[in-house]
């Protein structure tokens, strides 16, 4: 039993560290979009200018999506069938932890008398309680697919995870999870 009371605090941050370590993606496609078609890209210049990262993020970025459209045996090309462009969200996500727990009490039992209950009341057993607050930075990478004849959007991926921005090895290598997550769900499977 002590062993396992001494193992529980390191398998609680285990669990805690690895959850904060993924990456939450969705996709979203024009279902009428022929998919066999598009065989090229180019990047898409005025959308990635927008992105409000950094010119060294933006990059990164670039080179890891490149990276998986080629190894989805995918060119890249002057003449395109489709334009990549990227943009970006983050927020500051806050979270309070209340750390109190016990159990019920009694109180009044209605009109004209008293009994049993749950609710307001006098409290009793055992407890303890406290609080916490922790303050990450998550991140939001927007990664859309646009038909260049058509000059319309035909997929988007987007990738929601914590963001890394300290250590610069982690922090590549946190880019490339977050396109390598979100390009899994391209092309759709129908």
């Amino acid at each position: 039993m002590k062993r396992l009371l001494k193992f529980t605090p390191v398998l609680v941050m285990v669990i805690l560290l690895s959850s904060c370590s993924s990456v939450r993606v969705a996709a979203d496609y024009d279902r009428e979009a022929n998919f066999d078609q598009y065989k090229t890209f180019a990047f898409f210049k005025p959308g990635i200018d927008k992105a409000e990262i950094s010119d060294i993020d933006k990059r990164r970025i670039l080179r890891a999506i490149e990276a998986e459209l080629l190894a989805k045996g995918m060119t890249k090309s002057e003449n395109p069938d489709m334009l990549v462009s990227i943009f970006t969200k983050s927020n500051q996500r806050v979270d309070v932890y209340n750390n109190a727990w016990g159990f019920g009490g009694w109180g009044w039992g209605g009109f004209g008398g008293w009994g049993w209950g749950w609710g307001p009341g006098f409290g009793w057993g055992p407890g303890w309680g406290g609080s916490s607050v922790s303050t990450q930075t998550e991140g939001m990478l927007f990664i859309d697919f646009i038909d260049t004849d058509k000059k319309e959007l035909f997929w988007q991926g987007s990738g929601t995870g914590y963001l890394v921005t300290r250590n610069v090895e982690k922090k590549e290598e946190r880019i490339r999870e977050f396109v390598a997550k979100t390009l899994e769900q391209f092309p759709p499977s129908k």
